[in-house]
């Protein structure tokens, strides 16, 4: 039985911005029954809304920021977040998947820092990822309201008039400008006439040059930010700084034991993913994800492709799912679902293009003679590749061949994932990749600074290390002379020590420890 109580709007409900008001393409207070809900009352209604078990239902409603959402919904069974019992450090397999209700993105202070330099900036990442949570904070801290273009109303109110619905004092927050592409040209005129950093913030699920004509529209005028599901470190409440210290201070990474994470732990992370709705409702997760993958391809689709014949789509995304942290080939991918391998191409482009997969290029430099050119490819979040190809915590943990192959694989896209997630607010990268030889050597992620110097990870489901699974760092390092920073290879084992010359071996957990750095050298 759900039981819904709603107690007295609070101090901050009271005061909250005014609702952008399509009709009147102004401003206008609601009353409590009909304001937007935003902030903690948001992530609150979120973490509620998603407990009634129906996927479809907390899209449309998350995506209405104008509907108010039940304060409180109490369901028989579910359990409340308890921060004394969580585990703060190192966020256990249970993360006690009972989370706090506001949960601070790293990704929020990059947006702001942005803000003070470029007149534009872009959010974009897959749908339900959080992009709309973080605006409405901006937002609500600049005192501004959000225009919603995934309202059918306000979509074709701001397109009978752009000019006048983007013409607001201080900063202009749009949400999903992908609903209404034409929208750019509107906003490079504004700029144009009046070029003064953070006057749009802007988010989207689609990918800005994939949208008609935007290639040509707000060139040297935006900055995009990249936005990825929950890291653990933001599950966990701590600020994950591992990669920057391991790309530029490998010395500072502690040696000894870590936080002890078992291979059901990580089964269990692994399976979860970071996805916001997914993670807090355990019970309805594989449905969720399930809708997720269809109506994440319905939904965007037409904004930014015509297909022939979609319906093959979802199948041709399984079927990658299948070949997640593995080079990416399309040939075998089209003739799994029956389909041109041209058709294949176009599809593989559109996933990517709506951040449901992506391609990791191969990193070669100066060293492109004896590295192959094809990308690998990682499904956006664990979590989703697990559901795809029918795998649980469960199937994950039997340790016979198969399913040590698939952890191998879906263990690769997590922790490259939570890389790329720390990557996203690092000053210190710029380029990524993977280093595949044709000889076998290769390296999972390979990361490079502004200065050339090159940092590498392998991933290994193993918890002792030979002289094999370290024998692609070695190379790379032998490769490049001085110009090799480090080489970490992250394990599921306990233990950090140093393996040999600026090669290190690191529990996989240490990514999101809180107490990971030390002021002693590892030497």
């Amino acid at each position: 039985m759900t039981t819904i109580v709603e107690p007295p709007p609070s101090d901050l409900e009271r005061n909250t911005p005014p609702i952008w008001n399509a009709s009147g393409l102004g401003s206008r207070n609601l009353p409590t029954s009909k304001r937007r809900t935003r902030g903690h009352n948001f992530r609150n209604s979120r973490a509620n809304i998603s407990q009634l078990g129906d996927p479809e239902l907390v899209d449309s409603v998350l995506s209405d920021r104008s509907i108010q959402l039940p304060r409180i919904v109490r369901l028989e069974g579910l359990q409340s977040f308890d921060s004394k019992a969580s585990n703060r450090s190192t966020g256990s397999a249970t993360l006690g998947r009972m989370m706090p209700d506001h949960i601070e993105r790293r990704v929020t202070e990059v947006v702001v820092d942005r803000m003070a330099d470029v007149p534009v900036v872009a959010l974009q990442g897959p749908r339900s990822v959080g992009k709309s949570t973080v605006m409405n904070q901006i937002a609500r801290q600049h005192g501004a309201t959000v225009i919603n273009l995934d309202l059918p109303d306000v979509r074709d109110a701001v397109k009978a008039d752009p000019q006048r619905a983007i013409r607001q004092p201080g900063t202009v927050f749009i949400d999903e400008y992908q609903r209404l592409p034409d929208l750019l040209d509107v906003i490079k005129a504004e700029v144009d006439a009046e070029f003064r950093p953070g006057k749009f913030v802007l988010t989207g699920s689609t990918r800005f040059d994939a949208l008609p004509r935007s290639t040509q529209t707000l060139t040297g005028r935006i900055h995009f930010v990249s936005i990825w599901p929950f890291s653990q470190g933001e599950l966990a409440g701590t600020r994950e700084t591992f990669l920057d210290v391991a790309v530029t201070e490998p010395e500072r990474i502690p040696t000894g034991l870590g936080a002890g994470s078992s291979y059901e732990d990580y089964a269990e992370r692994i399976c979860a993913g970071g996805m916001p709705v997914a993670i807090r409702s355990s019970r309805g997760r594989n449905r969720w994800f399930d809708d997720y993958a269809t109506s994440a391809l319905q939904r965007d689709v037409a904004a930014i492709s015509s297909l022939r014949r979609g319906t093959e789509l979802p199948t041709l995304f399984a079927r990658l799912a299948g070949q997640t942290a593995q080079p990416l080939n399309i040939t075998a991918a089209a003739t799994d679902v029956d389909i041109q391998v041209s058709t294949a191409s176009s599809y593989v482009t559109l996933l990517e293009n709506l951040f449901l997969i992506h391609r990791l290029p191969a990193w070669g430099r100066n060293l492109r003679s004896r590295a192959t050119a094809h990308p690998k490819v990682h499904v956006v979040d664990s979590g989703l590749a697990a559901r795809l190809l029918r795998i649980t915590p469960e199937r994950l943990t039997r340790r016979d061949p198969a399913a040590l192959t698939e952890f191998g694989h879906l263990l690769e896209t997590f922790v490259v994932g939570e890389l790329l997630k720390q990557a996203s607010w690092s000053d210190n990268v710029t380029a990524l990749g993977h280093w595949r030889t044709h000889d076998g050597q290769e390296v999972d992620l390979v990361i490079e600074r502004d200065d050339g110097v090159v940092t590498g990870f392998e991933v290994k489901t193993a918890r002792k290390i030979d002289r094999k699974a370290a024998s692609g760092l070695i190379a790379l390092r032998d490769a490049l002379g001085d110009q090799f920073n480090a080489g970490y290879i992250l394990t599921t084992g306990d233990a950090s020590y140093r393996y040999d010359d600026r090669i290190y071996v690191i529990p996989v957990d240490r990514l999101w420890q809180a107490n990971h750095i030390t002021a002693e050298s590892t030497k």
